[in-house]
């Protein structure tokens, strides 16, 4: 079995290949594209595993692999930016290091999901996008008002709201200024009705989204991240897991006697933290339950209200991954004081 370690980039890939001893075979630059790179590397004694750093396409590369490798492995690049902290860094050492790692057996994997679901993330983010996009356009329809001294409107983003803005008395400049953001709004408005309408004929053929949505505060942008995230819930040991791969466990720094819990790690996809955290307000608000744990974390201390918003959409996450694993619906009930390393040090 050869080892290939592989550093890619978009003209211009490293390998480096050790043999069944682990001693260099051989190394290579490969000058091109993918398609020249997967070209060249159809040229490799077989059988060989491959390994390389999660980027870009780094799902379309393993698809390609998978027909000429024996094994593909794909590595964490948060993790090996620890293993690889050097002072001599370059494509052709960064090539050997993965090869060695591989050899090894101490690659730091990620899961690879399949195309449909790859698809279905990147339409969920673009979503998200779109929303930030919208977010901005008000922005700066608000800031125009307030350089002008016009005071806005209640519901300024309805209908009627829409016609106040068009009636104001306006310079011819900044009248087209303001003609080209309503435009721009109602052009996104418009996209994020189309993927909306594509994200819930997705959703309606996966009964996890369903089941999730069971939760109260649990919506349907909730149930579909969480679901396309998680792909496989079988691939988590423990749903604790479930927390640490989307970030939502404190960063530990523990010798000897001490141990100090800080912020969340902010490790994994953003989109699910964040619609996690806003499941986690209506929750506490619809489920007693939730409640329940929510306040129990806060201890009737105002100031702990961020702690405990972040440890109930902690254990929410976990809650969700029990649920798919068990496919039982949401029952409310009394839940356990949380312990003290659950999460509930970490801050917002």
């Amino acid at each position: 079995m050869y080892h290939v370690g592989l550093d890619v980039h978009k003209n211009r890939s490293s390998l480096a290949i050790l043999d069944e001893n682990g001693a260099m075979f051989k190394r290579m630059e490969v000058k091109g594209t993918w398609s020249a790179l997967l070209t060249e590397m159809a040229t490799i004694p077989r059988p060989f595993a491959v390994c390389y750093e999660a980027s870009c396409g780094y799902g379309y590369l393993h698809d390609q692999l998978q027909s000429l490798a024996h094994r593909v492995a794909v590595a964490h690049p948060g993790r090996l930016r620890l293993i690889f902290r050097s002072k001599k860094k370059n494509d052709r050492v960064d090539a050997g290091k993965l090869a060695k790692l591989l050899y090894l057996d101490e690659v730091p994997p990620v899961h690879v999901p399949g195309a449909d679901v790859r698809a279905w993330r990147g339409l969920i983010e673009y979503r998200r996008k779109l929303l930030r996009s919208g977010t901005a356009a008000k922005n700066q329809v608000r800031a125009l008002l307030r350089g002008l001294g016009i005071s806005a409107v209640k519901r300024l983003w309805t209908g009627a709201g829409r016609r106040w803005l068009l009636e104001q008395s306006l310079s011819p400049q900044d009248h087209l200024r303001l003609e080209i953001m309503l435009d721009e709004l109602a052009g996104l408005k418009k996209k994020n009705q189309r993927v909306e309408k594509e994200l819930a004929a997705i959703a309606a053929k996966h009964p996890g989204v369903f089941l999730l949505r069971s939760i109260p505060g649990v919506g349907i942008r909730t149930a579909e991240a969480f679901v396309a995230y998680v792909d496989d819930v079988s691939r988590f040991a423990r749903v604790d897991r479930v927390g640490s791969y989307f970030g939502m466990v404190p960063c530990q720094d523990a010798s000897a006697e001490r141990n100090r819990l800080g912020h969340i790690t902010r490790e994994g996809p953003s989109c699910v933290r964040a619609l996690a955290c806003e499941a986690a307000w209506q929750g506490v608000r619809r489920s007693p339950t939730l409640r329940a744990f929510f306040q129990r974390v806060m201890r009737k201390d105002p100031d702990r209200k961020k702690i405990a918003l972040v440890a109930t959409a902690h254990h929410l996450l976990k809650v969700m991954a029990a649920m798919l694993r068990t496919g039982e619906m949401w029952r409310e009930s009394v839940v356990e004081s949380p312990k003290p390393d659950g999460g509930c040090a970490a801050g917002d």
